[in-house]
């Protein structure tokens, strides 16, 4: 006889306020702390941001990292060069930048914790700031 197993899932709205045009905001804590209060012990957590110029990553929280990062995405998706949606509205960097970065991220739950590496922290990257921006935090499992 197979037993079925039940599913509990659980939401969380986390919302920062970034700072800067382009700026990295370390998450983790806020993402732990959902976790912690789902009482979930084992399953999937996904972080989601809801923006077309923001994104989400997994790096070390180290300041010169964080800088070499928004160097790096200014390097890569330099803003006023010329793109065509900038006709529009001034930030074509900043979609394109999340396009390739990507808005989500899932993470494994084991025994009630995130599953990831001692220098891993979540990172809510701020691409057209300064703005409030939205992070859903769904946590799934048993």
């Amino acid at each position: 006889m197979i037993m079925g197993i039940l599913m509990k899932v659980e939401f969380d709205d986390i919302t920062i306020s970034t700072r800067s045009r382009t700026e990295v905001v370390d998450i983790t804590s806020r993402v732990e702390g959902t976790v912690t209060r789902s009482a979930i012990k084992n399953g999937l957590c996904l972080v989601h941001t809801v923006h077309t110029t923001a994104a989400i990553a997994v790096n070390e929280n180290e300041p010169n990292l964080k800088a070499d990062i928004v160097r790096k995405i200014r390097e890569d998706f330099p803003a006023g060069a010329g793109w065509a949606h900038d006709r529009i509205d001034d930030n074509t960097d900043a979609h394109i930048a999340s396009t390739y970065i990507g808005p989500t991220r899932i993470f494994p739950i084991r025994g009630g914790r995130i599953v990831k590496g001692t220098w891993q922290s979540i990172f809510l990257l701020e691409l057209d700031g300064p703005r409030n921006r939205q992070v859903v935090v769904e946590i799934m499992g048993e």
